[in-house]
Order: structure tokens, then sequence, then C-alpha cells
């Protein structure tokens, strides 16, 4: 078994638990046996790889789920049908897209995103539809 990574609530300041997608998502069989850290106090969950169990990103309360959910309805179309100036590949998106924002590539990644710059990517990303 992989070693659990310490998880904190970016709301609370407390350590997220380990839980299956049972506990997140009662009504989505499909998901039951994924794995996901949570802060049942502030409603604030994040999936994790399947590979490693680690978190996809940071934990999101309601506000962020739902800024993001709006973000990959944006994104996702653009790489998944090549829409971009550049090669249409997701990684190639997430590149322009720290370009116009002005972060590393690195931080780019619309799981670690915070409600601030979700709103600046979602500005960006807007403009781009195709």
């Amino acid at each position: 078994m992989i070693a659990s990574p310490e998880v904190g609530c970016p709301y609370c300041g407390e350590s997220a638990r380990r839980v299956d997608g049972a506990v997140i998502y009662p009504h989505r069989a499909d998901l039951a046996a994924r794995s996901f850290f949570q802060c049942a106090p502030c409603d604030a969950y994040v999936g994790t790889h399947k590979g490693n169990g680690l978190p996809f990103g940071r934990l999101a309360n309601r506000e962020l789920r739902a800024a993001r959910s709006r973000l990959h309805a944006l994104f996702d179309p653009l790489w998944n049908r090549g829409g971009c100036d550049r090669a249409g590949r997701r990684r190639d998106l997430y590149e322009r897209l720290a370009e116009v924002l002005r972060i590393p590539v690195e931080e780019c990644h619309i799981g670690d995103f915070d409600l601030s710059r979700a709103a600046q990517a979602e500005r960006v990303l807007r403009r781009w539809r195709p």
C-alpha cells in the first residue's frame, strides 16, 4: 500500500482524510472504488491518481468545484478538437495558458487553481472558444 500523503484543507487548515468514492458520490456506483481526500466540514474534496494515490490538485469546496467545472467545459474542447493555435495537445494548451497568465507551466493546471486563478483562466479561455 502506498503511504498516504498529508493533505491539508485550504479552508480550515485541518487534515483531509482519505475516503472512497461512495462517500463523495453515493449515487455513482462507477466512482465507488475511486480514492478521494475529503474535509467533510468544509465540503471540500479532491480525487487521486490511480497509480500513486496523490491528489489531482488542491481540495475544492462547492464554489471552486463549480469554477473548475466551467473551466473544463471551456478548456477540454480546445485540446480534444485541436482548436488551439498550437498542435492541439492538452499540454500545449496548458503551456499557452501559462504564458498568458504569466505563471510557470508547472503551476498551470485546473486542479491546482484557486478561485482567483480560475477566474483569470476563465476570462482567457472564453476568448479562445472555437
